[in-house]
């Protein structure tokens, strides 16, 4: 299980356009290595951004990828780009319908005592790790959140993450910059109260 600050390698050119050829014929081992390449960082995406539906909106992200990647064009860092823009127009779609319609969702630490802890101790503190990450990573701005997330998960450009949010490049980079001081200043306020 990859960790927090741990990214996906990059696959060769020519590797990747065997992959994406392979993909679009349906070859399951294709398929298989784009969603272990994609997934880890697109849960933690919608894991900080809405925790109780990033699960589904992973899903749902996966069924448009299923349904376009015929008519995608470009490498791998085009196909990043594309996949994330997917990402973050399903969750826009999510938040639009919530403000349609509000409801009042259970909380997932209210599930926590029902469950009985399961697994082995290494995914237990690798959990813990990821769980605490994306807390902290919870507390910033939502703007500032946002391009971390892109930036460090999605493994995106700041002119990617420009691009697909509306922002300009120099904007992306000091969102991401105060993003990133602060969270380095609460884990300094962290450390100093263990």
């Amino acid at each position: 299980m990859p960790t927090w600050s741990s990214r996906p390698r990059r696959a060769e050119a020519a590797e990747f356009d065997a992959v994406l050829t392979a993909a679009r014929a349906g070859a399951e081992w294709a398929l298989a290595w784009l969603y272990r390449d994609l997934q880890p960082s697109l849960l933690r995406y919608f894991q900080a951004q809405e925790p109780t539906e990033a699960d589904d909106l992973a899903s749902q992200v996966w069924l448009d990828v299923a349904h376009a990647l015929d008519r995608f064009e470009g490498d791998e860092d085009a196909f990043r780009r594309w996949f994330f823009t997917i990402a973050r127009r399903r969750l826009l779609d999510l938040r639009r319908r919530a403000t349609r319609r509000r409801t009042d969702a259970v909380r997932p630490e209210d599930f926590e005592a029902l469950v009985e802890p399961a697994g082995t101790e290494d995914a237990a503190f690798a959990a813990m790790s990821t769980q605490a990450a994306l807390a902290c990573v919870a507390t910033l701005p939502a703007r500032e959140r946002e391009v971390v997330l892109l930036r460090v998960l999605g493994g995106l450009s700041a002119e990617d993450v420009a691009a697909l949010t509306g922002l300009r490049p120099g904007t992306v980079r000091v969102l991401q910059h105060r993003g990133l001081r602060r969270l380095a200043d609460l884990l300094t306020r962290m450390l100093v109260t263990l």
